[in-house]
């Protein structure tokens, strides 16, 4: 156990090149371990598992505070962005920034404004409220939005079912902590579905801003595309290599000159692969 808890942090930070992301996967590694351990360990030989698994309490006010917070700033944040009709994805993050200052805290608790932004405001979101002079949409390439639809479908009619299964055949804890976890993948869900049709990428001066999805927006300055042409092959994993894509194959290829992240190259799925790339041609020749 003790292998698990000092191994996986160190994998996740040695082969995840972002930060943030080694992190919560190293978080989620960790509780998972401790969860599996507390089930196959025998209750005699828990000698230091009676103090990891209380830590599932601090993990739990860890959520709550995050979640609440976020609940708080979106609804502040979301109410003055649509008075003074400023771009939503700023007026989530600006007000976190502002209190905590640029850190993966605020990068996470972004990330959750987002999500209860559109799964509570989507409706008074638009898409000309985001920055950009010209803006592009990847909700209809390959059925996003509609398998997303789908995924939610699913999710719904498993609730019940696996509820009732849990609660017969394990205890009725577990059937509502399952249920409860289940239903806030379903409100990630929902509000990934509204933010595919909304979040539009965006050309804006002389930056690319891809928004995708709940994704970080990620902004490409124009000077610094070295090559855009059409793909029709399956992207790999890698380093260097940032994907934006739901369903399909990317029909999109962006070369930098000099990494930004870490990444060289960057590929993402759009509804019109061809206006886009002759979009971003003509605007990075007039930049």
């Amino acid at each position: 156990m003790l292998d698990a808890l000092l191994a996986l942090p160190i994998l996740c930070f040695l082969c995840e090149s972002d930060k943030q992301q080694a992190f919560l996967k190293a978080a989620i590694l960790c509780c998972t371990s401790v969860f599996i351990g507390s089930l196959i360990i025998p209750e005699q030989n828990k000698v230091v598992f009676n103090f990891l698994e209380s830590g599932r309490y601090f993990v739990l006010g860890i959520i709550l505070v995050l979640e609440l917070s976020a609940l708080v700033t979106v609804c502040l944040a979301v109410r003055a962005s649509l008075a003074n009709k400023e771009d939503p994805d700023l007026a989530v993050s600006n007000p976190i920034e502002k209190i905590f200052g640029p850190s993966l805290f605020s990068s996470i608790l972004s990330l959750e404004g987002r999500v209860w932004s559109f799964a509570l405001f989507a409706s008074q979101i638009t898409s000309s409220a985001y920055r950009g002079n010209q803006h592009f949409y990847y909700d209809t390439k390959d059925g996003a939005q509609s398998n997303l639809f789908g995924f939610m479908l699913l999710i719904i009619i498993e609730i019940p079912l696996v509820h009732l299964l849990l609660h017969f055949l394990w205890s009725s804890t577990a059937a509502n902590i399952t249920t409860g976890l289940t239903l806030f993948g379903l409100i990630f869900f929902f509000a990934e579905y509204k933010a595919v049709g909304k979040r539009p990428i965006s050309i804006h001066e002389n930056n690319l801003i891809i928004r995708y999805g709940l994704y970080a927006p990620f902004t490409i300055p124009l000077d610094n595309v070295s090559e855009i042409r059409p793909n029709n092959l399956f992207v790999k994993r890698s380093r260097n290599v940032k994907r934006f894509n739901y369903s399909g194959v990317p029909n999109v290829a962006i070369n930098l000159c000099s990494p930004i992240s870490g990444k060289t190259e960057v590929y993402l799925g759009v509804n019109s692969p061809e206006t886009f790339i002759n979009n971003i041609k003509h605007a990075k020749n007039a930049a």
